[in-house]
């Protein structure tokens, strides 16, 4: 099981990126557009860079639906590897049987 603290903070940068991806995403455009004068491309990419790290969707780490665990995380079924051996030992993930030979 992962530690709250750090399954609460992904879910603060969550919500922040929803909240804020509008906005990132309106001045990512003028920074882009080559058909702008320079200043105007400059001082977008200033507000940009003034907005709180946390809003940038690229922080967000994905996790585990049911643990928190970060790492080996299946990204179809939003659970790490170690869920998805014991969901599949129960037969609670339909078509997926676990193998043995």
């Amino acid at each position: 099981m992962a530690k709250t603290s750090s399954v609460e903070k992904n879910n603060r940068r969550r919500r922040m990126a929803a909240q804020k991806a509008a906005k990132r995403k309106r001045l990512k455009d003028i920074a882009n557009d080559m058909k702008r004068p320079a200043e105007e491309r400059f001082a977008a990419r200033l507000k940009l860079a003034e907005m709180p790290r946390n809003s940038s969707p690229v922080r967000i780490r994905n996790r585990c639906e049911l643990t928190g665990r970060a790492r080996g995380y299946y990204r179809k079924l939003k659970v790490c590897r170690n869920q998805l051996r014991e969901l599949a030992s129960q037969g609670m993930i339909p078509g997926l049987v676990k193998s043995s030979w």
